[in-house]
């Protein structure tokens, strides 16, 4: 395999991360000749840039590319007009990789027919709030069919994180959406596989990815995905799959009868009756995922749960406002 590969790395404000994730990439079994990291840097203010460039006067296979919108596709849009390869991979600057990563990337483009190729993250932590918040992440339950967060077998999928491309990809389906703050990913890959292309997620493809500390941070994160998929729906008429449905529709049944029960008590109790039906599910799934990793989560994991679905249903709701309505 002769292919020339150009990673894409963009970051802001990743001085906690980006050693580790510039080292997992520089550590590779492919030779260093045979790729270039592209790090493209959001007007960082902290010592981001600082570090990238200390490893500029080690390695000429790595460059630092300014992205003045500060945004994950621009920088994407950014790194591809720049790359040298003809292999186009994202890696997002809070991750860092197995030492096979990229040779287990080309050797899965050529042996599938696949447009995309990509495996599954496994989420880590940095406390015991972010350990029951990957755990949450690597659940069916938090995520749906959402295979890349758990998948253990090579199956064809909807869409994936740091994905592989042709470079000739990109001249055909386009570029990323700059519109898109959250879900360009996933927008890419819908139009990817409306082209007649297929997407194929492989374990053999490893990458790790540092999950969010706080409940807080987790609650922004999911509300922009639930925004910013109505975007997405919008532009291309359908879903990209049912479950991103799902969690707005557990919104409403929770909220509609709320509201009805201002004008007629007894509704409340069809909302009290929906709750708890998810707090016996999210329960049990949370006690099974405490057999196996410590009762310690117990408490904090139907949190999280509530916290995936609720957010990202509010998210998705504000955006149908947003974007249909216009309001």
């Amino acid at each position: 395999m002769s292919d020339f590969v150009s990673v894409l790395i963009p970051v802001r404000n990743e001085e906690k991360f980006i050693k580790k994730c510039i080292d997992s990439l520089l550590n590779q079994t492919v030779s260093q000749n045979t790729y270039e990291l592209l790090i493209i840097d959001g007007q960082s203010d902290d010592r981001t840039r600082e570090i990238v460039q200390e490893y500029m006067e080690e390695y000429d296979n790595l460059r630092l590319l300014d992205n003045p919108k500060r945004i994950a596709p621009t920088a994407m849009n950014i790194g591809i007009k720049e790359a040298k390869g003809d292999i186009i991979i994202r890696v997002d600057g809070h991750s860092f990789v197995s030492p096979n990563f990229i040779e287990m990337n080309l050797k899965a483009l050529h042996e599938t027919d696949a447009g995309c190729v990509g495996g599954p993250i496994t989420t880590i932590a940095s406390d015991e709030t972010a350990e029951a918040i990957s755990l949450a992440m690597s659940s069916p339950f938090g995520v749906g069919n959402a295979l890349f967060r758990y998948s253990d077998k090579p199956c064809y999928v909807d869409t994936l994180a740091f994905g592989a491309y042709k470079k000739e990809i990109f001249e055909e389906i386009g570029l990323f959406d700059e519109e898109l703050v959250r879900n360009q990913d996933d927008e890419l890959n819908y139009r990817l596989i409306k082209s007649g292309r297929k997407i194929y997620l492989t374990p053999a493809i490893q990458s790790y990815y540092y999950s969010r500390s706080s409940f807080k941070k987790l609650f922004k994160q999911y509300f922009q995905y639930g925004y910013w998929k109505v975007r997405v729906i919008q532009k291309h008429k359908k879903p990209a799959s049912l479950r991103h449905l799902v969690p707005a529709t557990f919104v409403l049944s929770l909220l509609i009868p709320l509201i009805l029960s201002l004008f007629y008590k007894p509704f409340i109790y069809i909302s009290l009756f929906i709750f708890l039906l998810y707090l016996t599910v999210s329960l049990i799934f949370s006690i099974k995922i405490c057999k196996k990793n410590g009762f310690k989560y117990l408490f904090k994991l139907p949190i999280i749960f509530f916290i995936l679905h609720f957010s990202y249903g509010i998210g998705f709701l504000r955006g149908i406002f947003k974007f249909h309505l216009k309001l």
